[in-house]
């Protein structure tokens, strides 16, 4: 991980994704914010305002799936698009069950894939996706058949580019060999969780994405708003680890759900309060900003809810770090790599590996 942002950012300049030749902004919109389905969500005409804010400072990168807030979210992508569709790269999901009772509605087979994808073209009301993401892995699914459908897709022209997302490293490097090997579209984009609360991606999935060409794209890089500084001890939950009456379906509930809200990550949003003190911005855009810093990291997707979220999220581009206040918010949130990783670092390891020999590494 480097130690800096070599320059300044901004939603215009462009990266490419992946091992692929696709530009896309350096901080991806989320869209599951996109209406009020779920009952925490941004109604149309908010919804409207952030994509427009978004793509009129030459933001192109447009995250959504095909079940967010129930369809809507799609609806209103391909409602705001408008005309300029073609400038834009969205990107949506599949595997999530679209009609329950009904087993072969969701997971990653090609009947799922295939009917989903017809469902979003004719929800965002266009002929083409840019990119396809593998939503989350099924653990049924044989990797052939979701490889060669992908393929079959691109070859249509009904998608552009193929994607994965919360799935093991394993799958998925098992899954970019088999494409190399048989001359299938391959995956150029990873989405996975990563963010100051959760690093345990730097283990196997971050690298096996930087070695095979994914390109890395973070969901919740403020770790369900805890990093923004919003909860407080407080905030965390009963002895017995339910949350506390009048509570349920808050924003609150899924932090503490998916495991953002505890003691260590209020410890560690401490040490980016003071961060952000330090550098003059916001604690999100600390968190976000140091998503950045990894190089195998394409775009963090901001999921925002309002204006003055946006605004803020973007203030990450923004943001300069010196090496010291680096080391510190790595030192709060670093997590052990394990076997093989810690042995392999060994200096006894490498001592019986390497001897004396002075050996320059890949870049």
């Amino acid at each position: 991980m480097t130690t800096s942002l070599s320059r300044d950012l901004s939603l215009d300049s462009y990266r490419l994704l992946g091992r692929s030749g696709l530009r896309v902004s350096p901080m991806a919109l989320g869209t599951m914010t996109f209406g009020s389905d779920w009952g925490w969500g941004a109604d149309k005409d908010e919804a409207r305002r952030i994509f427009d804010a978004y793509v009129d400072r030459g933001g192109n990168f447009v995250d959504t799936a095909n079940q967010y807030t129930n369809g809507t979210a799609e609806e209103f992508v391909g409602e705001f698009a408008g005309g300029r569709r073609d400038q834009l790269v969205i990107a949506t999901k599949y595997t999530l069950i679209a009609r329950p009772g009904d087993p072969n509605s969701g997971g990653n087979h090609r009947k799922s894939m295939v009917q989903s994808v017809e469902r979003s073209l004719r929800r965002m009301g266009t002929d083409y996706l840019d990119l396809l993401y593998l939503h989350a892995w099924d653990g049924t699914t044989p990797v052939e058949e979701v490889m060669r459908a992908m393929d079959d897709l691109v070859r249509a022209g009904k998608v552009l580019y193929a994607g994965i997302s919360d799935t093991p490293a394993w799958q998925v490097a098992r899954m970019q060999t088999l494409a190399d090997l048989r001359g299938w579209s391959p995956l150029v984009a990873l989405q996975i969780e990563y963010s100051l609360l959760q690093r345990t991606v730097e283990r196997d999935l971050i690298p096996m994405a930087h070695e095979l060409g994914l390109g890395v794209v973070p969901w919740s890089p403020l770790g369900s708003g805890v990093l923004t500084g919003k909860y407080s001890r407080a905030d965390l939950p009963s002895a017995d680890g339910q949350v506390s009456a009048g509570a349920v379906g808050t924003r609150r509930d899924v932090a503490i759900g998916n495991g953002s809200l505890t003691e260590r990550a209020l410890e560690i949003a401490d040490v980016v309060r003071d961060v952000a003190a330090e550098v003059g911005h916001s604690p999100a855009q600390v968190a976000i900003a140091w998503t950045l810093l990894n190089p195998a990291v394409t775009a963090p997707i901001a999921g925002v809810r309002t204006m003055a979220q946006l605004e803020d999220n973007l203030g990450a581009l923004d943001v300069r770090f010196t090496p010291e206040q680096v080391a510190r918010l790595e030192a709060a949130s670093a997590v052990e790599l394990g076997f093989p990783h810690d042995f392999l670092a060994q200096p006894m390891t490498r001592g019986v590996m390497f001897g004396d020999l002075q050996l320059t590494p890949r870049g």
